[in-house]
C-alpha cells in the first residue's frame, strides 16, 4: 500500500457543458484557494509523480484532471490549444471554482498560460514547469534524438529517462525512483493517451503561434521553473519569459532537465508553497 494521499485519492467525474465527462482528483488540505494542475504532453492525472503532490496536497488542495477526450475523460479530443484551454476551463467551471491557482508541466504549462490569460478574474497565481511561452524569438529546437524518441508510437522507461533527466548517475537514479513511485497507479490502470488525442496535442503544438506577445497581459504573479539540461523545452525560455512577465520568479535547477520536478520533488513543492503562499 502506498503511502502518498495522491495514490489514495478517488477517482471523481463531472459532466461538462457539452455532454462530456471530465475525470479528476481531488485531495489534500479542503477550505482554501486550490490549485489545479495540468498534464504534460501524452500524460495523464497517474503521471504525476506522488511524492511532488504529497508537500503540495499538505498545505492546500490539489486537483488533477484529464482533459476532453483524453483518457478517462470523455468528448472529442482538442485539436489545437485553444481547444485544449476551452477544456481545462469547461472543467473548472463545471466544478464551480471562482478563484484558484493554476500550474502546467510542459505542454500543460502553455495551457495554463492560456487559462490564465482568459479568465484573469479566476486566476490568482501561475506555475509554468518546464514549458514556453510558445513563439519565444532564437529559442533553441530540441536536439533530433529528442524528436525521433518523441515521435515513437510508444515510448519505454528508457525513452522517459532520457526526456526527462540528464544522463548522469545520479539524475538517472532520481528517474528511476520517480518512474517506480508512478507505477502504484499505472501498473493497474494502464493509463495512456489515445492515438486520436496524441495526434490533437502533436497538431496543436505544431500550429500554435504562441502567447510570447501576450506575455505582458500575465500581470499575476508567475513562477517559471526548469532544469537547465531539458532537451525538450530549452532551457533559455524560462529566463525569456523573465524578461516580459511584469511579475516573475525564475528557479533553474542545475543538475536536471524537463523532469525536474519529479527530480526535485520536495524542494520545487517548497518553492511552489511558498510563492502561493506570498
Amino acid at each position: 500500500m502506498s503511502a502518498y494521499v495522491a495514490d489514495a485519492a478517488e477517482t471523481r467525474y463531472v459532466e461538462g457543458p457539452s455532454g462530456e465527462r471530465f475525470a479528476y482528483r481531488r485531495f489534500g488540505r479542503a477550505g482554501g484557494r486550490p490549485l489545479v494542475m495540468h498534464m504534460r504532453l501524452r500524460g495523464t492525472i497517474d503521471h504525476w509523480d506522488p511524492a511532488f503532490l504529497e508537500p503540495l496536497a499538505a498545505g492546500r488542495e490539489v486537483i488533477v484532471f484529464d482533459n476532453r477526450g483524453v483518457n478517462l475523460s470523455t468528448g472529442n479530443p482538442p485539436a489545437s490549444m485553444e481547444d485544449m484551454v476551452e477544456g481545462s476551463l469547461a472543467f473548472i467551471h463545471a466544478l464551480g471554482l471562482t478563484d484558484i491557482d493554476v500550474l502546467g508541466w510542459s505542454l500543460g504549462g502553455i495551457v495554463a498560460q492560456g487559462v490564465a490569460l482568459a479568465a484573469p478574474e479566476i486566476v490568482r497565481h501561475l506555475v509554468v514547469a518546464g514549458s514556453s511561452a510558445g513563439g519565444v524569438p532564437d529559442l533553441p529546437p530540441p536536439p533530433a534524438r529528442t524528436r525521433q524518441t518523441m515521435s515513437k508510437p510508444v515510448n519505454v522507461a528508457e525513452d522517459f529517462l532520457y526526456l526527462f533527466f540528464p544522463e548522469t548517475e545520479e539524475a538517472t537514479a532520481a528517474g528511476r525512483a520517480s518512474l517506480e513511485r508512478l507505477e502504484y497507479r499505472l501498473k493497474d490502470s494502464q493509463a495512456v493517451v489515445g492515438p486520436e488525442a496524441v495526434r490533437g496535442q502533436l497538431g496543436a503544438i505544431a500550429s500554435f503561434k504562441g502567447f510570447w506577445h501576450r506575455q505582458e497581459e500575465l500581470t499575476l504573479p508567475v513562477l517559471v521553473a526548469n532544469g537547465a539540461h531539458d532537451v525538450m523545452i530549452h532551457a533559455y525560455a524560462s529566463y525569456a519569459m523573465s524578461q516580459k512577465l511584469p511579475h516573475a520568479k525564475v528557479i533553474l535547477y542545475s543538475d536536471a532537465g524537463h523532469g525536474f520536478l519529479f527530480q526535485h520533488p520536495d524542494d520545487f513543492a517548497h518553492e511552489i508553497n511558498r510563492f502561493l503562499s506570498a
